[in-house]
């Protein structure tokens, strides 16, 4: 029975399988994945296993079941990206994929610069630690930075910096809401690091983040927090948009 068990739970993912070829870009939005018999020979797995593994891709919003036709890639606005499998999924796979990055920098860029101008106003003794010292392992790694290991740690405790900014608001959806999208914080943060022309610029206005929301400059934190998403972006080669929330609000300083 054990042993029944563990060659069941070894059997080939199908629900991976496709989220790979989705979430890389191979199926687009409105594309058809193949047919369940298709997969049943592609997995030599019976058709019940193949309904199993499409309706977790179901339930999340990825795709849908047209009756007599098959299932169907829906529009991005319809998956569920703050579910934890497919936050999981577009940490593996959509690193090939620019219109998932541009979707996440997008959100990223909206949101994180209210979230650095909350910090500066809420932020306490401890959340000023947690920040200087993600900051500190990013320029330590950064100038090591020879091996991939090196690397891997300039990047995590580049999203450690980032997490603690969402934690110093003091609100708790805020700091909930840094658990969920840590997964695609990291996907565009580990593709920058690598593809960046220059580093030391990157760490640079990672620092004068820290220093704003040291300093209870709520506006110089917002905007220095958005200068370090478009870095991002140009790290990527992604266009921000015109659409940039709070670009012309001309925000007035508060303390």
């Amino acid at each position: 029975m054990k042993a029944r068990s563990l060659k069941a739970s070894q059997r080939p993912s199908v629900a991976d399988f496709l989220a790979e070829a989705i979430f890389s870009g191979r199926y687009q939005p409105g594309d058809f994945v193949p047919k369940e018999i298709d997969l049943c020979e592609q997995f030599a797995i019976n058709r019940s296993a193949v309904r199993s593994d499409l309706r977790q891709l179901v339930d999340v919003g990825i795709i849908e079941r047209i009756s007599g036709h098959g299932s169907k890639v829906r529009d991005y606005e319809a998956w569920n990206i703050l579910d934890p499998a497919v936050t999981e999924w577009m940490t593996r796979y959509a690193s090939p994929n620019p219109k998932i990055q541009r979707e996440i920098l997008a959100f990223r860029l909206d949101v994180e610069p209210y979230v650095a101008m909350t910090a500066a106003r809420r932020a306490k003794a401890r959340d000023l630690v947690a920040i200087e010292e993600a900051f500190e392992g990013m320029g330590q790694n950064l100038h090591k930075a020879s091996s991939p290991e090196d690397r891997r740690l300039h990047s995590d405790y580049d999203v450690a910096f980032h997490i603690a900014i969402y934690k110093a608001t003091h609100n708790i959806v805020w700091a909930q809401l840094s658990h969920i999208l840590r997964p695609s914080i990291y996907l565009l943060i580990e593709m920058s690091n690598v593809s960046t022309a220059n580093p030391e610029e990157s760490l640079e206005r990672h620092r004068q983040v820290m220093e704003c929301i040291r300093a209870r400059q709520p506006r110089d934190a917002f905007l220095a927090a958005q200068a370090v998403l478009e870095g991002t972006a140009q790290a990527l080669g992604i266009e921000p948009g015109e659409n940039i929330l709070g670009r012309d609000l001309g925000l007035a300083t508060t303390q």
